[in-house]
């Protein structure tokens, strides 16, 4: 393993280094070089692997292929917006890759890494570095460096980190769930639908549409996902079964900590017989066409690549030992001799107590050349963790330039997150995805809640073009004004 000296050198005094080629350090870079700043993007794979990548392309999506809901009334939809409006590359490559998924927006995982590959290898001011950084800049270094090494941040540069911040790091447990391939799945026993008949509006490719698995055995497009439903003996014996399964890793599960919005099936499965059937495996907006009825429960499959060669289990993250996952998920109906493309596992995820030491703007407090983005940053979510790298990298490129950055609006989707990792308790801090929960109330809101969510994301967007247009205009006029704090 060739390892380098991360310090800024002679040779790219002007450029922002990015140590992390993942969604957020992929987005910033994008940022920064779309505003004319040159970038040093480093990442240590295939130079050094990590034990859940599977390839070395940029921004590959290790957990899930899935970012979530696509709607403005959802609060993740809501990002997504403000992040296209903003040129976001993560997104528009999202957009390009897409796959059924109801009102999710899903992406084929593998033409989704190649093509932010592809972006960030042809962009002129785009340097890439394929090598381990190992150390973080001192203080009187010229240029802006962001870390933006994920949760799987490597032991040295950890160490660094450490040090920098004064803390230990805080971590939580992150699962995987299964991928099986579409073959293998027993087409008389699944049906296709999405819920309460939400598709997702794209013209399938020939491959998709050749390889749609039927409801009983009849060729059909319609719905996004494959369900495979249970009745109420089926979903007591599958119950049973991951009670007793083995697991790889953890078996402390009162006091292991993990994302509660990612939890295992086996940390569902010991809060009570029902959990399951209330969380991941709910039936609601289903009724299974061979009954008529609503099953009694649900496991939904989601296609994972554009040729639909491959199908997740949705909600299925798993820490089962791999001959008990083959054993157990084969109890669920149509998978019975399912073939596992890749296994579920665990890994641990390390992030920063970010409200101690962050601002707003991703900066730190006491070095606003440093900008910590991504998931280490101390945020959840495919889309939150790219958000973070755009306003880093937007951050980091007025920092270079010498314009002042002010705070994105807190009414912005953008804003609110910004100002929960920057604000939150630092003591038993925890990572959160965006919601609007975190966004200040309307002053007039309507009473019916998807229309004041209507409204609220109406609000954030006009306060982002708002926000876009005091970008790079301003000239910064003191070291103590280069960023502008907004509560």
């Amino acid at each position: 393993v060739r390892i380098i000296d991360s310090r800024v050198s002679e040779s790219n005094f002007r450029m922002i280094s990015i140590v992390g080629g993942g969604l957020a350090g992929s987005e910033a870079a994008w940022q920064a070089a779309q505003r004319g700043v040159p970038v040093t993007l480093y990442e240590m794979r295939p130079v050094r692997p990590t034990r859940v990548h599977q390839t070395d392309y940029f921004a590959e999506l290790v957990c899930s292929n899935s970012f979530r809901g696509a709607q403005l009334e959802n609060a993740v939809g809501l990002l997504k917006e403000e992040m296209r409006q903003l040129g976001s590359l993560i997104i528009r490559v999202a957009d390009e890759t897409r796959v059924p998924a109801g009102g999710a927006l899903a992406v084929d995982r593998e033409r989704f890494a190649v093509g932010v590959t592809a972006a960030l290898e042809s962009h002129p001011l785009i340097h890439i570095c394929r090598e381990e950084v190992t150390t973080i800049p001192d203080n009187d270094a010229q240029s802006p460096f962001i870390v933006a090494t994920g949760p799987l941040t490597s032991e040295a540069l950890s160490s660094e980190i450490v040090k920098l911040v004064g803390d230990e790091h805080l971590f939580f447990y992150d699962a995987i769930s299964p991928i099986v391939s579409t073959d293998s799945i027993d087409r008389n026993k699944v049906f296709r639908a999405s819920r309460y008949g939400r598709d997702t509006p794209v013209e399938l490719p020939a491959a998709v549409a050749s390889n749609s698995v039927s409801t009983r055995g009849e060729l059909t497009e319609t719905g996004d996902y494959l369900n495979c439903p249970l009745d109420r003996e089926q979903y007591l014996l599958l119950h049973q079964a991951i009670l007793d399964a083995e697991c790889a890793a953890v078996h402390d599960f009162d006091n292991t900590k993990f994302f509660e919005g990612c939890l295992p099936v086996e940390v569902l499965a010991h809060r009570g017989v029902d959990t399951l059937r209330f969380g991941p495996m709910k039936p609601v907006g289903l009724r299974d066409p061979n009954t008529g009825r609503r099953p009694y429960a649900v496991v939904q499959l989601r296609q994972d690549d554009l040729a639909a060669d491959h199908f997740s289990l949705v909600g299925f993250q798993t820490q089962m030992k791999w001959g008990d996952q083959q054993r157990v998920l084969r109890l669920i109906p149509g998978l019975e001799q399912a073939e596992f493309v890749r296994y579920g596992m665990i890994h641990r995820n390390t992030y920063i107590n970010a409200p101690r030491v962050l601002e707003p703007t991703w900066q730190m407090r006491n070095r606003p050349e440093l900008f910590f983005a991504g998931q280490v940053s101390g945020v959840e979510g495919y889309v939150e963790s790219a958000a973070s790298g755009l306003i880093a990298g937007l951050a980091a490129a007025a920092l270079q330039s010498g314009f002042s950055f002010p705070c994105l609006p807190r009414t912005t989707a953008l804003g609110a997150i910004g100002f929960y990792v920057s604000h939150a308790s630092p003591i038993n801090y925890q990572p959160t995805n965006i919601a609007f929960g975190l966004f200040p109330a309307l002053d007039d809101s309507p009473r019916d809640k998807r229309s004041r969510r209507r409204a609220m994301a109406d609000r954030a967007l006009r306060d982002l073009t708002r926000w876009q247009e005091s970008l790079f205009v301003e000239r910064m006029v003191s070291p103590s004004e280069q960023i502008q704090y907004r509560d």
